[in-house]
């Protein structure tokens, strides 16, 4: 107990001192998730309140300061107080670029910091510079394709940052966050592999950065690449493995590594929302939904992540639920690609598809590369009846993400419309090979594999074998495996799919014509192979549906009696007079 309360302090003493550094140096979306970080914390034992012991170190280290400068006062005199102000004019500087950097007058800060010298200047300056060319950048895309329209234009300053950059790391005067901005440059110049040693290396000298584990992450884009990266054991680690898990769709492994970091963050909405997002990846709608509602109760503003939330509420046909949240995410913030997003899966719900896309087409003007918002966009294409724009919206989600195992799949889909199989086919391979523990992924390629263009049969039931082995819920592996059996004259594999087929529906109490199709079958099968017990079972139940099928029922009862009969009044025979 004593080891894991000094682990929480010495977290707790990192993740304060990591908020300053970083709001120094403009990486407000790091600062904000150590601040998260921070509160998830368990409280501290000591009744002085969770920050006395913050004050009194600050107020002591300002006594040692200020003795310590009125003693160099006395001994040196004069010069170096003159060494004081030049400090103080150095200070100066910086807090008026860093104003300048705050309203988002990046190129008046990087102007006003010409000239310092010190890490932490140099740094803000190059980051400064950064974001004004991606801006500039941004504007030239709207200029030249519109806000959701396809362009070549790259950030001008990327080849003179590179430049400068690489001469500083050379020399090995880059600190941890100069060589986290030289990783994010050799990324966008497409240099990966020199890109990730990059980010390791700022990683291991300063692991409190998350925005550097994330481009860590983005380079992650194989399960094979992680196992290579040089990185130190550190509580951050953790952290980066569990969401490079969870982006990779190793679900299970992911909620395993996020139990275990819930222990030491136990009040962690970061934690608590990545868990629900892994859960909902693993289609366990409620316990995905439990978690969020849990996130909603302990921080009611918060946007981040609920499209997620959305997605859930969509499939399980929530109407009022997603009402609510959509109603509630506009008056916390109408212009976030999130809500954008929650209100377009309400109209989808809605089956108001023109209105979803509208919602959609807003998120991505606030968010270019919002994922989310281009492969649900071509989902209500799809729907649409609108197929050229369906493949354009799934092919613009998998070049910002090709791990997007739902825009694989959306093109496969698209691609089996328009009569395409081939096409279908290596689409629906890339989302296999995303989920391969997806029983929907499996299906959808044995369907392809059916069709009449391939008539593929062999290839089909192998698939439809691996979804049933990967739990399909739907039952759609068992019936396809059942039909496609009966189709080639193998009776007794069929009969075999057809009774796992019916004993899952008799479990989920469903009822339909696949109930009937199977009783018919079993029935007949079972009268071919003399099990008129057996037969006579089916026949039962199939008297309970009317029709076509109640009559069938009739029919075999009547030949079951007719067999029954013949059996009873066939003479027995003296087995003597066979006899030599």
């Amino acid at each position: 107990m004593a080891a894991f309360t000094s682990s929480t302090t010495s977290h707790r003493t990192q993740l304060r001192r990591a908020i300053r550094q970083l709001c120094d140096r403009g990486l407000y979306a790091s600062a904000k998730w150590a601040a998260e970080q921070l509160v998830g914390l368990p409280e501290e034992a000591s009744s002085a309140g969770p920050f006395s012991s913050t004050f009194s170190h600050i107020e002591k280290s300002k006594i040692g300061r200020s003795s310590k400068r009125r003693e160099n006062l006395i001994q040196i005199g004069v010069t170096n107080a003159s060494n004081e102000e030049e400090e103080d004019d150095e200070e100066d500087a910086f807090l008026l670029a860093k104003s300048f950097f705050d309203m988002r007058e990046y190129r008046r800060a990087a102007h006003a910091l010409r000239g310092l010298l010190d890490k932490k200047s140099f740094f803000l300056r190059c980051y400064a510079t950064y974001l004004a060319g991606e801006k500039r950048k941004e504007e030239e895309i709207i200029e030249v394709a519109g806000p959701l329209g396809r362009s070549d234009v790259v950030n001008p300053e990327l080849v003179g940052l590179e430049q400068e950059l690489s001469l500083q790391f050379g020399k090995g005067n880059l600190d941890a966050f100069g060589s986290y901005l030289y990783g994010v440059v050799l990324y966008e110049r497409d240099c990966k592999t020199e890109a990730r040693a990059v980010l390791c290396a700022s990683v291991n000298a300063y692991p409190w950065n998350w925005s550097a584990w994330l481009e860590l992450q983005a380079l992650c884009t194989d399960p094979d690449v992680l196992p290579t990266l040089n990185l130190n054991e550190h509580w951050m680690r953790d952290f980066f493995i569990a969401s490079v898990y969870l982006d990779l769709q190793k679900n299970s492994e992911s909620l395993a590594r996020y139990r275990s970091i819930h222990l030491l963050f136990p009040g962690s909405d970061y934690v608590l929302a990545q868990t629900a997002t892994a859960h909902y990846n693993l289609r366990e709608f409620d316990d995905a939904e439990g978690l969020f509602e849990e996130l909603l109760r302990t921080d009611p503003y918060r946007i981040e992540g609920m499209d997620t939330y959305s997605n859930i509420l969509y499939v399980k046909e929530c109407y009022a639920a997603l009402s609510h949240l959509a109603h509630k995410a506009v008056l916390t913030d109408k212009y976030r690609p999130e809500t954008c997003c929650i209100i377009g899966n309400y109209y989808s719900l809605k089956a108001q598809h023109e209105k979803a896309v509208l919602y959609f087409k807003r998120a991505l003007k606030l968010n270019r590369k919002y994922l989310s918002a281009w492969t649900l966009m071509g989902h209500e294409y799809v729907e649409m009846k609108n197929t050229p724009a369906a493949i354009d919206a799934y092919r613009r989600a998998v070049d910002i993400n090709p791990r997007d195992y739902r825009a694989w799949y959306g093109l496969g889909q698209t691609y089996e419309i328009l009569a395409m199989p081939y096409y279908a086919l290596y689409y629906y391979r890339r989302a296999t090979q995303l989920r391969p523990h997806d029983a929907r992924m499996w299906c959808a390629m044995g369907q392809c594999y059916e069709s009449e263009q391939l008539s593929m049969h062999d290839a089909a039931i192998r698939c439809y074998r691996r979804a049933v082995s990967n739990n399909d819920r739907e039952g759609i592996a068992l019936h396809k495996l059942a039909k496609l059996h009966n189709q080639l004259g193998q009776a007794d594999q069929a009969a075999y799919y057809y009774k796992e087929n019916l004993e899952r529906m008799e479990t989920d109490q469903s009822e339909g014509q696949d109930v009937v199709e199977a009783l018919q079958f079993l029935a007949m099968h079972c009268k071919n192979q003399g099990l008129l017990e057996e037969c006579e079972r089916y026949c039962t139940r199939l008297m309970d549906y009317g029709g076509k099928a109640k009559e069938d029922a009739k029919a075999l009862f009547r030949e079951i009696r007719s067999v029954q009969q013949h059996t009873l009044t066939m003479p027995s025979m003296d087995i003597e007079q066979f006899t030599p």
